[in-house]
């Protein structure tokens, strides 16, 4: 069912009579089609395998041990790169794992809301900030003349510009930009320890932050450093 984007429409419950014109009634929406059929698959495996984990974490509400910061990347996906159930990771995602400073005004802060409600209402035991490779947000932030005509993506960007900075000696393009996306989550996590209260768990050996890598094309994830340097992740078969 599709309805009209007029305010009026967009916030009414589900009980509440919606007008005929503003009704189309082919159910289900055809251009939902491959979203029902992943749908459908769901409930034929992962579900069943699951359904006690969901059924658990319905009940008693959830507990996960790790916050993820990761990209919005459609190849980047957090429970799948890392094979984990139901209910063990808070998982945010933005373009290019980026974590803003801390900043209290009175604009709002999707990724920062989201670090503190792991942080200090779920008690999350460790953050990973995961970048990758190939990533889109990093391309548009070396661009040289990047795109004009973006209302957000370009200024959001900007969080990276001392990423940019940092590797403006990489002579080859492929590796400045492989630098680059490292150098986002170096950054990411410094940003992180400028929030008082994940300062103050860090501090108090309550909360671990840790740095990670995925290299879309060969399926190999590399861990971050103490010395700066990311590692590749033992791993079989890959």
């Amino acid at each position: 069912m599709t309805i009209e984007a007029r305010p009026e429409n967009a916030l009414r419950g589900s009980g509440r009579h919606v007008e005929e014109s503003n009704v189309d009634r082919s159910v289900p929406d055809e251009r939902l089609e491959p979203l029902i059929a992943g749908y459908r698959r769901f409930c034929a495996s992962e579900w069943l395998r699951e359904r006690e984990r969901f059924e658990l974490t319905a009940e008693h509400g959830q507990q996960p041990h790790t916050l993820v910061i990761a990209c919005s990347d459609s190849r980047v996906d957090p429970q799948m790169i890392l094979n984990a159930h139901p209910g063990e990771l808070f998982v945010v995602r933005n373009v290019a794992n980026l974590v803003p400073p801390c900043e209290a005004d009175e604009t709002h802060h999707g990724t920062s809301a989201a670090i503190e409600f792991a942080v200090r209402v779920l008690g999350v035991e460790r953050i990973l900030v995961l970048g990758h490779g190939m990533c889109g947000g990093v391309k548009m932030l070396l661009e040289d003349d990047p795109p004009a005509g973006f209302d957000f993506a370009t200024r959001w960007m900007d969080l990276a510009s001392a990423a940019k900075l940092a590797t403006g000696d990489v002579e080859s393009p492929d590796a400045r930009r492989k630098a680059c996306e490292e150098a986002t989550v170096r950054l990411s996590l410094m940003n992180l320890m400028t929030f008082p209260w994940v300062a103050e768990a860090v501090r108090a050996s309550a909360l671990s932050l840790h740095g990670g890598y995925f290299d879309i094309r060969h399926g190999v994830l590399s861990i971050l450093q103490s010395n700066g340097a990311f590692v590749k992740a033992p791993h079989d078969g890959v």
